[in-house]
């Protein structure tokens, strides 16, 4: 199974595929008792199709889905944009990006703080930001994104990669002294591999461009809707549902208000 180093970012993206439908209210659907949500399937840590492993984005959206009194339809969609095409209420993930998403898409209040951290291998090094990375150290890259641009105004030797999984793999194998991963990528490989675990440093913490708060992205959301939602995040974040579901991927919850500004 292979995840672009963007996923996280891309799944955020709903903003780029929210279409235009009509609004969708909450009085629908509560009637309908069902809400759609549009998901990769076979992108793990985040999503699958897998029963046995559906992904923290299918966990989280199942419980509050539970907690709004409906059921949870999924679509399993790639791409992502293709949201407008079978038409789901749902989109995990959703940056908080102020004057970039649509009017047809509205957020939710943020349950989580994602970006792109800096894994070490075994006998490395770790530095606690991107900015200490030193000549010569080989850090691997995704392709053209926004960590390549920032790894790219240091001393540090890019190493490029087209998918996570590959980069990660490579620090484990000592061809890289790290990579700029998701931190949830890496910390769903450390679970995957608990006697040879990397690193996870949250470099991002320093970097504003690699750090964004998630949400949950309503397509067709009336203000009833937004707020039964934004309720139920509230109580899934206090009684711990949510962190206790990252947990089970290997990912750390981390407060969306928390770290630097």
């Amino acid at each position: 199974m292979r995840r672009a180093a963007a996923l996280a970012a891309s799944c955020a993206l709903a903003l780029l595929a929210s279409g235009g439908a009509a609004a969708r209210p909450w009085s629908e659907i509560k009637q309908l008792g069902e809400a759609a949500l549009c998901a990769n399937p076979n992108a793990l840590p985040y999503a699958s199709n897998q029963p046995g492993a559906p992904g923290f984005q299918i966990e989280i959206a199942r419980a509050l889905a539970q907690r709004l009194g409906v059921r949870l339809r999924v679509e399993w969609i790639v791409p992502r944009m293709r949201a407008a095409t079978v038409d789901c209420d749902l989109l995990m993930d959703s940056i908080t990006v102020p004057g970039v998403q649509p009017p047809s898409l509205r957020l939710s209040i943020p349950y989580h703080r994602s970006g792109v951290s800096l894994a070490f291998g075994s006998g490395r090094e770790a530095v606690p930001s991107y900015r200490e990375l030193s000549a010569g150290t080989r850090i691997g890259v995704i392709m053209n994104s926004l960590a390549s641009l920032v790894v790219s105004r240091t001393p540090a030797t890019m190493v490029p990669f087209g998918f996570e999984d590959d980069m990660l793999e490579a620090v484990a194998r000592g061809e890289v002294a790290a990579g700029a991963a998701t931190a949830a990528a890496v910390g769903y490989y450390n679970l995957q591999h608990p006697g040879a675990p990397l690193t996870l440093v949250h470099a991002e913490d320093s970097e504003p461009e690699l750090r964004w708060p998630v949400a949950v992205g309503l397509r067709r959301a009336d203000d009833l809707l937004v707020e039964n939602v934004n309720a139920a995040l509230v109580q899934l974040l206090a009684d711990g549902s949510i962190a206790a579901i990252y947990a089970k991927y290997g990912v750390e919850h981390r407060a969306p208000g928390a770290g630097k500004p």
